[in-house]
């Protein structure tokens, strides 16, 4: 793989700590903080608001200014969010803190781009292998946002605020690796004209399974983790490191199915990645409705973070075989708005589902989307088979 894609990997995976420090604390720290239980989560969902608000107007400015300048910008305001929220702890500020929330997803939708910046670093035929690459460096992610989450617990004098001063530093980081990206492969691919109108690719069956699948794989996901810390730490009596070892586990499983990702593909194809990917979330509901022991939530969890990784990372390489060059930036960002559009909305249900509904309403909620998705895949089954 070219330096790129590697320097693409450790700057994705020090984005994702964010997220996953987030996943595991936000919902926690809602508990005292919020105005209401129910309301808990709000910070969780409003990260995943700012990532589906800011696509649109990130793909127009990708446009504009090319990826490196992007990639810089957002990452200085991912930056500002982790301070924010360190303030907003320390000043006991709940609509502080959620802003910060809005900040941190919104400089995401840069991060979420590297993985298109990695298709783009390398010649189609390994195009797969690339991704695959780049979304296992998320595996750091898994560890390091948790264990810093951890670590700067009582690092200073108002609890968890010193997490986020540890997240400041990885942001640093992450901000001075993405500083040597190059736009070359921009430039010799050339904008070529405006492109085809945007309905007339969004009717293309590989772009609508393309987006189906990686909407899916996000949305189910979002759901359950979101909803497992204050359903296994808070409901279930589960410490917060069983709690932490679970989220760190479901992360590693998100990202860990990549080093087979491109053999798999080789192998099985999209449609073996895709059938394999929802049988994989039918079994992770089944098993995470039987009860509240750590094991269960742990099995479901893991579970989920693969079928996550076949659907996703599926979606992703679909997507280039249903635009042109010169239509990619645009379809990159509406597919990315679409993907995160349905995980905000499911991010922003699930504190009131686990309020109202509990752990095994948020699970039954899950399975006709499914089911929706397996007809969706029986209808195209001839297109799935083209790739």
């Amino acid at each position: 793989m070219p330096l790129a894609v590697w320097r693409l990997t450790v700057a994705y995976s020090l984005m994702m700590a964010g997220t996953s420090l987030m996943v595991l604390l936000a919902g926690i720290i809602g508990q005292d903080f919020a105005p209401s239980a129910g309301l808990a989560t709000l910070p969780i969902a409003l990260i995943v608001v700012g990532l589906a608000a800011s696509t649109l107007p990130t793909g127009r400015l990708l446009s504009r200014f090319g990826r490196r300048r992007v990639f810089i910008a957002y990452g200085l305001l991912a930056i500002v969010a982790a301070l924010a929220a360190l303030q907003s702890l320390v000043r006991d500020s709940f609509i502080g803190f959620c802003t910060a929330a809005v900040l941190m997803g919104w400089s995401a939708a840069a991060g979420h781009q590297y993985r298109f910046a990695a298709l783009e670093a390398v010649p189609a035929e390994r195009a797969a292998k690339a991704t695959s690459v780049l979304l296992f460096g998320g595996i750091l992610a898994a560890f390091i946002g948790p264990e810093i989450a951890v670590r700067g617990r009582y690092l200073l004098a108002t609890e968890y605020a010193g997490s986020f001063l540890l997240l400041t530093l990885s942001y640093l980081a992450r901000l001075l690796l993405i500083s040597f990206h190059s736009d070359r492969a921009l430039a010799e691919t050339g904008q070529g004209g405006a492109g085809r109108p945007l309905v007339e690719i969004l009717r293309s069956p590989v772009v609508l399974l393309a987006v189906s699948s990686a909407a899916l794989g996000y949305g189910i996901m979002s759901l359950l983790m979101t909803a497992t810390p204050i359903s296994m730490h808070t409901h279930a009596g589960h410490s917060l490191e069983a709690t932490k070892f679970v989220i760190q586990s479901h992360i590693a499983a998100m990202y860990l199915p990549s080093l087979l990702y491109a053999g798999l593909h080789r192998r099985w194809g999209h449609r073996g990645l895709l059938w394999s990917g929802v049988g994989i979330y039918a079994l992770c509901l089944l098993i995470a409705a039987l009860n509240s022991e750590f094991l269960t939530y742990w099995s479901a969890l893991v579970l989920l973070g693969i079928g996550w990784n076949f659907l996703f990372l599926s979606g992703t390489n679909l997507l280039p075989h249903g635009y042109r060059p010169s239509e990619r930036f645009r379809v990159q960002s509406v597919n990315d708005f679409l993907v995160f559009s349905v995980q905000a909305l499911v991010s922003l249900g699930s504190g009131w589902l686990l309020y109202h509904w509990q752990w095994n309403g948020i699970i039954y909620a899950c399975m006709p989307l499914v089911a929706a998705f397996v007809v969706l895949l029986i209808v195209y089954r001839k297109t799935i088979n083209l790739y």
